[in-house]
C-alpha cells in the first residue's frame, strides 16, 4: 500500500480537458483585437470616407497618413502598435499558459489587422502590430529593427522598402538579443515571410518605378 500510494503522489496530473478550448478562445480574443480597424475608423471620423477606395486603398497607418495627414496618422499607428502589444502582455498575461501562447496572440494579433473579418478581411500590412508584438516578447530587438527602418527610409524614401528590410532582417535581431526565446524567434520569421507578402504589390511598384515616396500625399475632397 505503502508502494502505490507513495507512486500515487508523484503521478503527473493530467491536463485540464477545457485546456485546448481554454487556449482557442484566448487566440480569437487576440485576433479579434488585432482585427479593430482603426485605419477605417479614421477614416470615417475624418473624413467620412472608406480608406479602401482611397490612396493605396491599405488599411495602414502609411495610408493614413498620404489621405488624412499627420494627426490622423501618429494616433492610428500607436494604436496598432498597442495591439501587438497588449495581445501578448495583456492577454497573455491573464490566459496564464505554456510559453508559446503569448507568441501565438501576438501572431493572432498581427493576423487580425492583416485579414481583419470587420472590413471584409482587408487591413494593413502588419509592420506596426508586430512591432508591438515584438516589443513585448523582444524590445531589444525592436531598438535595433527601428534604426534601420528609419536609415532605409531616409536613404530611399519608401515605407515600403523600409519596412520589408527591417523585417526580413528582425529574426536575427531576436535571435541575437533573446536567444532563449524560440517561439518568438519561429514566430519572427514566419510574420517577416507574411509581411513580405503582403508588400508585393509595393514591391512591383518598386521594381517599375513607380511606387509613390513617403513625402508624397493625395488630397482627398472633404
Amino acid at each position: 500500500m505503502g508502494i502505490h500510494g507513495g507512486a500515487a503522489q508523484h503521478q503527473v496530473p493530467p491536463p485540464a480537458a477545457g485546456a485546448p478550448l481554454s487556449a482557442a478562445l484566448w487566440l480569437l480574443a487576440a485576433y479579434l483585437l488585432g482585427a479593430t480597424p482603426t485605419s477605417y475608423i479614421a477614416g470615417r471620423i475624418g473624413r467620412g470616407i472608406d480608406l479602401r477606395e482611397h490612396g493605396s486603398k491599405n488599411l495602414g497607418a502609411t495610408n493614413v497618413y498620404r489621405v488624412l495627414g499627420v494627426r490622423y496618422a501618429i494616433p492610428v499607428g500607436l494604436v496598432d502598435v498597442a495591439k501587438g502589444a497588449a495581445a501578448v502582455a495583456l492577454l497573455g498575461a491573464w490566459a496564464r499558459g505554456p510559453a508559446w501562447l503569448p507568441v501565438a496572440l501576438g501572431v493572432a494579433a498581427v493576423l487580425g489587422h492583416m485579414y481583419s473579418p470587420y472590413v471584409r478581411f482587408r487591413g494593413g500590412k502588419g509592420v506596426a502590430t508586430a512591432g508591438g508584438m515584438f516589443l513585448a516578447l523582444a524590445p531589444l530587438a525592436v531598438l535595433i529593427a527601428l534604426p534601420v527602418w528609419g536609415v532605409t527610409l531616409w536613404l530611399s524614401g519608401f515605407v515600403s522598402l523600409s519596412s520589408i528590410v527591417a523585417v526580413l532582417t528582425f529574426p536575427v535581431w531576436v535571435r541575437l538579443t533573446a536567444p532563449g526565446a524560440p517561439f518568438a524567434f519561429w514566430a519572427s520569421g514566419a510574420l517577416a515571410l507574411m509581411i513580405v507578402f503582403a508588400h508585393r504589390s509595393n514591391i512591383k511598384r518598386l521594381l517599375a518605378g513607380t511606387e509613390n515616396r513617403f513625402r508624397t500625399r493625395k488630397a482627398v475632397a472633404s
